[in-house]
């Protein structure tokens, strides 16, 4: 009897399959293994994370507006320190003093323009604090007559410039009038405060009246001879003593009641403090 014929086998999978295949299985345990590991618990992280911050000094999350505090030796001795704050204060009005000197020159410069004229013949004078006060002072000579408080005509051109130049800076202003010691008792006039300050309301009116300025940016004052500025032992310092000053100020010498509180040499307290006279005295005032 015959054997029967053998079927053809088909050729099997090559010999390098079986490694490919342990690779495969390698390789998808080793993934699975990375991704247990890092399926960490997050309570365990953050205390691990905390110890491991403890060990090397890690500095510690700060907000935005705190100043970092050193948590390790190093961090001590080279962490950003706080800011003094006194220091930080006067730095910052270190510069807004040098803000104001800035503008006032430039203001200064504006009025001697306008008044050159009137500067070089000496009938009025600019002066400055440095810092917040521009006084144009007008003399007696040429303004007013000898105990009088009527302005004198040829003064309204003077006036009228001072009020351009008022107009163009903007701002506060004190109209204050100041005689020398010598009594007057007339009519019109029972002593140097009712003089002054009549002197005083005449400037203001005329200044207002020629440029239509406001009358809240004004206060008048009157001063009789209690700030002299020259000798009264002498008629050439009696003279100076004889004047109206129109004083600048700036919108930040104003208190919430809308009183100057400006301390300097031209302007030394409230306008309500400097505009008092004695109680035997009267005085006119805004």
């Amino acid at each position: 009897m015959e054997d029967a014929p053998q079927k053809k086998v088909a050729p099997g999978a090559p010999a390098w399959i079986l490694t490919f295949a342990d690779l495969m299985s390698l390789l998808l345990a080793f993934f699975v293994l990375l991704f247990s590991f890092s399926e960490l618990d997050k309570q365990k992280f953050k205390e691990l994370s905390g110890s491991l911050k403890d060990a090397f000094g890690v500095q510690r999350e700060v907000k935005a507006k705190e100043t970092p505090l050193g948590t390790s030796f190093i961090q001590r001795e080279f962490s950003p320190g706080r800011t003094n704050p006194t220091i930080r204060n006067q730095v910052r009005q270190e510069s807004m003093n040098e803000l104001k000197r800035y503008a006032l020159a430039i203001d200064v410069e504006k009025v001697e323009d306008h008044l050159s004229k009137e500067m070089e013949s000496g009938l009025v004078e600019v002066a400055n604090d440095g810092e917040q006060v521009i006084t144009i002072r007008i003399r007696e000579m040429n303004s007013f007559p000898i105990g009088s408080a009527e302005l004198s005509k040829s003064f309204y051109p003077v006036i009228k410039k001072i009020s351009d130049v008022l107009h163009e800076i903007g701002g506060h202003v004190v109209v204050a009038g100041h005689t020398d010691p010598v009594p007057i008792h007339n009519s019109k006039f029972r002593s140097n405060w009712d003089l002054a300050s009549a002197r005083a309301a005449t400037v203001l009116h005329q200044i207002t009246a020629v440029g239509e300025l406001p009358n809240q940016r004004f206060r008048l004052a009157g001063y009789a001879d209690t700030r002299p500025l020259g000798d009264n032992n002498t008629e050439e310092g009696r003279a100076q003593n004889r004047r109206v000053e129109v004083v600048l100020l700036r919108d930040d010498t104003i208190d919430a009641d809308g009183n100057f509180i400006v301390r300097g040499k031209d302007i030394e307290t409230t306008t309500d403090e400097a505009a008092a006279p004695p109680s035997d005295t009267p005085e006119t005032s805004d």
